[in-house]
C-alpha cells in the first residue's frame, strides 16, 4: 500500500494525468504508513502486521 501511494504521487506529479491521482496516492501512503506502525506496536490490523 505504501509503494503503490507512493508510485501514484510520482506518476501524478509526472504523469499528465488528472490531479486525483496524486491525492490518492497521499491518502494510500497515509493509510499504509498508519496500519505499519500499528502493526509495528503489536496490534496487527487484518490479520497483516506490515503494508508494504
Amino acid at each position: 500500500m505504501i509503494i503503490l501511494g507512493i508510485i501514484l504521487i510520482v506518476v501524478g506529479y509526472v504523469a499528465p494525468v488528472p490531479a486525483f491521482v496524486a491525492t490518492i496516492g497521499w491518502i494510500l501512503l497515509v493509510v499504509g504508513l498508519i496500519l505499519t506502525i500499528l502493526g509495528a506496536v503489536g496490534r496487527g490490523v487484518g490479520g497483516r502486521k506490515t503494508y508494504f
